[in-house]
């Protein structure tokens, strides 16, 4: 990777970064689209009603639950904005390793192949 390359990569991770920390600031507590259209389907709320805060709850046949290790992009409410600021730098970080890690796979096999040719 040259120098110009690695710049723009640092300075794109360091402003993804800056983003996911001015967004524990800015986001709001009450449910997002998504979280108002699963409340709509489930009869849990009106389209017209206004957004409540309230956690979707559904219990049918075949429905999963899952415990998320950063409920709502926080530690929990101990943590306050602190724990919401770990959660996304976290997050952050990780798909960017994710994200790292596919291209180098993509690349050394892109290199392999053109070996066999």
């Amino acid at each position: 990777m040259d120098q110009k390359n690695l710049k723009f990569l640092v300075i794109g991770v360091l402003l993804a970064l800056v983003v996911a920390i001015v967004a524990v600031f800015l986001a709001s507590p009450n449910p997002d689209g998504l979280d108002s259209t699963a409340l709509i389907a489930s009869g849990q709320k009106t389209l017209t009603a206004p957004a409540t805060g309230e956690n979707i709850s559904v219990e049918a046949p075949g429905h999963f639950t899952y415990a998320s290790p950063m409920p709502d992009y926080s530690l929990g409410g101990k943590w306050g904005p602190m724990g919401g600021i770990i959660a996304m730098v976290t997050g952050t970080i990780l798909v960017f390793a994710i994200v790292i890690g596919l291209a180098w796979l993509l690349k050394k096999r892109k290199m392999s192949k053109k070996q066999i040719s």
